[in-house]
């Protein structure tokens, strides 16, 4: 089924998308890093990558030489 409100919200991001690469585009300044949030997710992170590797070891395959 057609959706006329589609038509024009993908316009418009396509619009925005376009105009953003311009040299004259308006920028955000940088935000200074938060660092009790990086510290968590550093923690969560590493909490989830030592629980996948308990769940499913990373083993090192051998490769059969080529001919």
């Amino acid at each position: 089924m057609f959706d006329p409100l589609a038509v024009l919200l993908a316009d418009k991001a396509t619009v925005h998308h376009v105009m953003s690469g311009r040299p004259d585009a308006p920028t955000t300044p940088d935000r200074p890093p938060r660092h009790r949030s990086h510290a968590v997710r550093r923690l969560i992170v590493t909490t989830v990558r030592r629980l996948a590797d308990r769940l499913e070891p990373r083993t090192v395959g051998t490769c059969a030489a080529a001919p």
